[in-house]
């Protein structure tokens, strides 16, 4: 078990430790504007392999890496098109990865193996600061468990995360509160390969041609596996109606996080409204599982929020939380 440092980014002396940790190859939690990730310097083998030791990640689920300018994409990748440059000046620094063909120096253990790597600049201005005084760039995954819910703040790393990284750097709560958005440039298609902050019509505004966004793929990407973003308690997506239904017919303690202003004839064991607007959902909605998850609650019920293309990347989330093997 390691001592866990709990850093302020507020603090000079603290960032430079974060800075020395990463480059003596040890694991630190450093805030984005999407999740805290669980970095490491992804020039390091050793170090990147202890992320998937740290998180029980397997080795084939790659890894996305952080710089500092998208002037550092020559470092990681080749053959990169031309809309890889326009992409990353409209929305770099921001919640938008593009995936490329590897550079044929990068070791495999971030790419899990294969051939193409994700890259992203960062627009949270503590790990941005980190990235470019130091001239690092990290990969960094979502710290927490895998499969487990993505932490939006510093204290939900150290509860979840503590004895597994040598430290939390604590950036305040993430803007976002999603993952980026992973859009594939390889071999001459453009697609969305998780749904994130970025949407495809704001793709398709900058690039001036049609972006896929295929509901299912089999591309091997950060998140996309069945179960994922899941609390440890059962999660189930219910409509309005079925919500009311099982309130009044279970026995079980439950956490309710409802979209519409409903009443009930039993009071759940915990509750909270959720946001109408798909922004400010998606920004709370991993810490509202959080907290339902550690209500004591036997079951977690949340009624779905709408369909639609500003709400993709929360029912992306959503139906891989309630996902149940078997």
């Amino acid at each position: 078990m390691l001592n866990t440092l709990m850093l302020t980014s507020e603090l000079t002396d603290d960032l430079e430790t974060a800075a020395r940790l990463l480059k003596q190859g040890k694991l630190v939690a450093v805030p984005t504007e999407t999740v805290y990730g669980l970095a490491a310097d992804a020039r390091n083998s050793s170090a990147v392999n202890n992320i998937f030791i740290a998180k029980g990640r397997p080795s084939d689920h790659p890894l996305i890496v952080h710089m500092h300018a998208a002037s550092a994409l020559h470092d990681w990748a080749q053959d990169i098109p031309a809309e890889a440059f326009a992409l990353a000046q409209a929305f770099w620094p921001g919640p938008l990865t593009l995936l490329l063909k590897k550079a044929d120096h990068v070791d495999s253990v971030v790419t899990g193996g294969l051939d193409t790597i994700g890259l992203r600049v960062p627009a949270h201005p503590v790990l941005l600061k980190l990235l470019a005084s130091h001239q690092l760039a990290v990969a960094a995954p979502s710290a927490n468990p895998y499969k487990q819910l993505s932490p939006t703040s510093a204290q939900q790393v150290m509860e979840t995360m503590a004895g597994k990284l040598d430290a939390v750097l604590d950036g305040g709560d993430c803007e976002f509160g999603l993952e980026s958005t992973i859009v594939s440039l390889v071999d001459g298609a453009i697609q969305v390969l998780r749904a994130g902050p970025i949407s495809p019509a704001q793709l398709e505004a900058v690039l001036g041609q049609k972006v896929q966004s295929p509901l299912q793929h089999q591309v091997k990407v950060s998140g996309n596996v069945a179960a994922h973003y899941q609390p440890k308690t059962r999660l189930r997506c219910v409509s309005a109606d079925e919500l009311v239904e099982l309130l009044t017919s279970t026995k079980l303690k439950l956490a309710v996080l409802s979209f519409s202003d409903l009443s009930f004839n039993a009071q759940p064991h915990w509750q909270l409204i959720m946001p109408t607007n798909a922004q400010d959902y998606g920004r709370v909605l991993y810490k509202q599982l959080y907290l339902a998850d550690q209500s004591g609650a036997e079951l977690i019920l949340l009624e779905l929020p709408p369909a639609g293309d500003e709400w993709a990347a929360v029912q992306n989330r959503l139906q891989r939380a309630a996902y149940q093997e078997g």
